[in-house]
């Protein structure tokens, strides 16, 4: 590696970890402040609900660009952050569900149950966070021991129908205002593209 090119890694290891700590816990207090001062428009559970679920989905598409700026960089160190960031995105995800469960219907597990199983995107969005939750009970070191790591890819494999499923979900959600659905969606769909590119590709070479 080039003297330039190690002291680039070395200056972004030194900071990537406290500015993604940042950018993960940042969020929070400014949307309970928002709650708390009726900031969030004439109907905030739902705005609440909207945001909590769009950190969330920026989360999990971050964690997939993570793999592709691995293969630029040969980065090592690169697959903790991406760890990090998956993880973030599942505890928005439970933030999000929580909105929808504890402030939105109050516990009510019959219209819930109904909720999800009437309206397809509700379902959607279901069936990301049930993808998502193996995939954070075996992001450790030990559970990828354990499982063996052809085992533990395949696994994790589950969070590219996972993520699909959440920008199915997103975009359903907003109706309207398909913008940031579409940005999500594309990306997502430019990060899967460039997996299935590189698999090929191997498999050619």
């Amino acid at each position: 590696m080039r003297p330039d090119a190690s002291r680039a890694e070395r200056t972004v290891r030194r900071f990537i970890r406290p500015a993604l700590w940042a950018l993960v816990l940042a969020p929070a207090p400014l949307l309970i402040a928002q709650l708390l001062l009726d900031q969030l428009g004439a109907d905030p559970i739902d705005r609440l609900e909207r945001l909590t679920g769009e950190w969330a989905l920026r989360f999990l598409i971050a964690s997939l660009a993570v793999t592709p700026l691995l293969w630029v960089t040969g980065w090592g160190w690169l697959v903790a952050q991406r760890r990090f960031l998956g993880l973030a995105a599942f505890c928005w995800t439970v933030g999000h569900l929580a909105v929808y469960t504890v402030l939105d219907w109050f516990f009510d597990w019959q219209e819930i149950i109904k909720d999800v199983t009437e309206h397809l995107y509700i379902t959607l969005g279901m069936a990301a966070f049930l993808l998502m939750v193996p995939l954070a009970l075996t992001s450790t070191k030990g559970a990828i021991r354990r499982l063996g790591g052809a085992r533990w890819t395949r696994l994790h494999s589950l969070v590219y129908v996972a993520v699909i499923a959440a920008c199915l979900h997103f975009a359903w959600a907003v109706k309207k205002d398909l913008l940031e659905p579409i940005l999500y969606g594309g990306l997502a769909a430019v990060l899967l593209a460039v997996r299935v590119l590189r698999k090929a590709g191997v498999r050619t070479a």
